[in-house]
């Protein structure tokens, strides 16, 4: 019987640790592919290897893509939102409301459907002083 645990299996746990030593040794053998010269590496019979180029474009090129795939992933997101005079904001009788009275002074509140303009004032609106 599996025990409820937080601790992954024992075969998972050696297949992390299998995957950690090999993301180690394969970083460690491209740090030598990138910083030895080529005539070592064809001294010692190793000739087949790209060229020193990709030691740093393949960085780079994940780099660029990791900043665009972040700002169309935001521009989506922006561009699907509904806007707040849309009819998709409008509620039904079923939704409930935030309430805080059945909840303790700094406790966590129970879940809730929270309106589109209690976000906003929440948001948007300055606090009065």
């Amino acid at each position: 019987m599996v025990e409820n645990s937080p601790s992954p299996l024992p075969e998972r746990a050696i297949y992390g640790f299998v995957l950690f030593l090999g993301s180690r040794f394969g970083f460690f053998l491209y740090c030598l592919w990138a910083f030895i010269p080529e005539e070592w590496l064809h001294s010692i019979g190793l000739t087949y290897w790209p060229q020193k180029y990709w030691a740093l474009a393949v960085p780079m090129y994940f780099l660029v893509f990791l900043v665009v795939f972040i700002v169309v992933l935001f521009g989506v997101n922006m561009s699907s939102t509904a806007p707040l005079d849309s009819v998709d904001n409008i509620t039904d009788v079923y939704a409930q409301s935030q309430s805080t009275e059945g909840c303790h002074k700094g406790g966590v509140p129970r879940l809730k459907d929270v309106s589109i303009s209690e976000v906003n004032k929440m948001f948007y609106l300055s606090p009065k002083m």
